[in-house]
């Protein structure tokens, strides 16, 4: 109905009210979709919006704020024509304003645009936006904290220069202190922004351990906030992925235990972080991977597997479930008595499931170091060529050393199945079927 062209000179209007419900209705129209939003973009109205931020009442500045955060939302080229119209530097100046909900609407319009990319985030710090957050986030209002953190952690999550420029001004300090603010929304994001930071790189990370984040956060992990445990195990998981000293730091801080409780009593795309989290420390070394087998850490993994739905889920517990067994025989075998090889061979088998989860369902890792046949023996029934060539490897391995293992072959069937198998004249499979074949008594084999 031609209502922007109308609303835009409003916003010059002489009665302040009218300006600002002018601003306002701007900002839900914007608010609502791109196409409304790229209308006030063409519309022309973003310039006078800027100009009259610095002159006008805190009302005003609300409204103003709001109708940028509005348009720069919705995708990183209505957040560049806000960049262009020269707002950041307006934006800025209201973080200092002396009206904590003003500094509220700015911190959260520079939010909106840092988060799409690091172009955007480069141009809001270097419009000098990160000193000011730092102070915002020690505020007394607990809604200013919580948006300043999320800018903050928006700002950092895009590189490790950027995330440094957060650190530089002093930001890890005062995030780590407000672990245990009882303010359930700042805690996700202050753990969501420690965590932006402690991924990037192994400094980065140990200036966020420096800070005295452990055992204190781990507290984050029995939440009642499904949030807060799943950005509290996130952040374990982005410094445990580091270093194996990381990751043993986080072992002797009870980290891993912890992991596996918070895993063990929740459900859903939660347990994501907790699960990589355990893999990661695994496959660092095989002190590390029997830390989490000690912890009972493979009961939950397992777990995992069967009661999740969603395909990415299963395919972080199948991954590290590889990770803890493919160290050393022991290793391996902790995994297999689980019973839980057979669950990823069908989910390997599985047309249905995900490319992602076929790839980490596979057995290999485990199959390699295990020699604990009474978990290989059913594998042989259903195996296909490229696994069954493992397991049979395996039996290989094991069979011309132990008789027990011999005789027990034969008598749960296992060396009839074998002599089913078509193998390939000169294959790696069929020098491993002789090798079977030569524990016996032509006899028995026949």
């Amino acid at each position: 109905s031609g209502v922007m062209s109308l609303l835009r000179p409003l916003l010059l209007d002489v009665v302040p009210t009218i300006q600002q419900t002018a601003a306002l209705a701007l900002g839900r129209l914007a608010n609502y979709n791109d196409d409304l939003a790229e209308a006030v973009v063409k519309g022309d109205i973003l310039p006078q919006l800027v100009c009259s931020l610095s002159e006008q009442n805190r009302f005003y500045k609300k409204a103003a704020a709001f109708v940028l955060r509005a348009v720069g939302k919705h995708s990183p080229q209505l957040a560049q024509a806000i960049v262009q119209c020269g707002a950041l530097e307006m934006l800025v100046i209201c973080l200092e304003d002396f009206d904590p909900g003003v500094k509220e609407a700015a911190s959260w319009a520079l939010g909106y645009i840092a988060r799409h990319n690091s172009e955007l985030s480069q141009a809001v710090v270097d419009a000098g936006a990160v000193p000011l957050l730092v102070l915002c986030i020690q505020e007394p209002e607990i809604a200013l904290k919580r948006i300043a953190a999320s800018t903050l952690s928006d700002i950092s999550k895009h590189s490790p220069e950027l995330a440094q420029t957060v650190v530089d001004a002093g930001a890890i300090a005062h995030l780590a202190q407000m672990i245990l603010n009882p303010d359930a929304k700042l805690k996700r994001q202050v753990l969501s922004a420690l965590s932006q930071i402690a991924k990037h790189s192994v400094d980065l990370a140990e200036l966020v351990v420096e800070a005295e984040i452990f055992p204190v956060v781990l507290t984050c992990l029995k939440d009642s906030d499904e949030y807060i445990k799943k950005n509290g195990a996130t952040l374990i998981r982005e410094i445990a992925k580091h270093t194996p000293e990381l990751s043993q730091l986080i072992v002797n801080a009870g980290g891993v235990a912890a992991v596996i409780d918070c895993i063990g009593s929740c459900r859903g795309t939660v347990r994501l972080p907790g699960i990589m989290m355990l893999g990661y420390v695994a496959a660092h070394s095989e002190n590390l991977s029997m830390a989490v087998i000690v912890s009972k850490g493979i009961p939950p993994l397992c777990a995992c597997l069967i009661e999740e739905h969603e395909d990415h889920i299963k395919a972080a517990a199948a991954w590290a479930l590889g990770q803890v067994g493919r160290h050393t025989p022991e290793h391996a075998r902790a995994v297999a008595v689980a019973n839980v090889l057979p669950t990823l061979l069908a989910m390997y088998m599985d047309t249905r499931s995900s490319e992602d989860l076929q790839m980490k369902a596979t057995l290999k890792n485990i199959l390699q170091k295990c020699t604990y046949l009474p978990a290989l023996e059913p594998l042989l029934h259903d195996a296909p060529p490229n696994i069954m060539k493992h397991i049979v490897g395996q039996f290989s391995k094991v069979l011309p050393h132990d008789s027990k293992a011999r005789r027990l072959f034969v008598t749960t069937g296992g060396l009839k199945k074998v002599q089913e198998i078509k193998a390939e004249p000169g294959s790696l499979l069929q020098e491993y079927i002789n090798t079977i074949n030569n524990c016996y008594p032509e006899e028995i084999v026949r």
